[in-house]
């Protein structure tokens, strides 16, 4: 039988951290990135998990700030979802073992896991 790797820092399957650190993004891709210090595909998925939070949030905030314009009125939902989509795309690749990399956010998260 096969044995699973656990983290020695955070007593998980890599998979499993990975997944966990888009749950409430981008705290627990903070809390990830400076708990796992070996598991580059933890640190990688915490890293584009804090990327994504802000970059959602901003767009959130971006799309709520023209609610006052007939733009935001539509902009808000379709932020919302496609955060949303993205959201729980992510956290199923992660959950299985995939390295998925957003655009631009990913390589850059690519590079802080190498760090």
């Amino acid at each position: 039988m096969a044995e699973t790797k656990v983290s020695k820092y955070t007593n998980l399957e890599p998979n499993v951290a990975a997944a966990l650190a888009y749950l409430v993004t981008p705290f627990t891709g903070i809390a990830f990135f400076l708990l796992e210090k070996d598991d580059k595909f933890v640190r990688f998925h915490a890293f584009q998990s804090i990327l994504f939070g802000v970059v959602a949030y901003a767009a959130w905030v971006i799309a709520t700030s023209l609610v006052v314009l007939v733009i935001g009125v539509f902009l808000v939902p379709l932020v919302s979802i496609a955060a949303f989509i993205y959201y729980a795309l992510l956290m199923w690749k992660a959950y299985n073992g995939e390295s998925y990399e957003l655009p631009v956010l990913g390589k850059i998260a690519k590079e802080q896991a190498k760090k």
